[in-house]
């Protein structure tokens, strides 16, 4: 089944996020992940104003959980640690 990563987000540091960006991406896809929203135009009709969503579907749950633990992911994690507030949700799909 299906899982999906959220991460709702509000940039602090453009150049930090922008190599965590860098180094995410490649590593979100190497283990399945394929990207379906990465920033674009959004409109806030609910909760708080964050100016990025990223939404990314992954084969299982397990799949998506393993790569954000991954000390691949973990390293890119880094350069964004101060570089952003972020609401990251990993949910499983119908």
């Amino acid at each position: 089944m299906a899982a999906y990563w959220i991460s709702r987000c509000h940039v602090t540091n453009q150049e930090d996020y922008s190599k965590y960006a860098e180094l995410a991406g490649p590593v979100i896809e190497s283990f399945g992940g394929r990207f379906l929203a990465r920033g674009g135009e959004q409109v806030e009709v609910e909760g708080g104003t964050y100016e990025r969503t990223v939404l990314v579907e992954f084969d299982s749950f397990e799949e998506a959980k393993t790569c954000y633990h991954s000390p691949e992911y973990r390293e890119a994690f880094k350069h964004q640690e101060h570089a952003a507030e972020r609401h990251v949700v990993i949910v499983e799909g119908v």
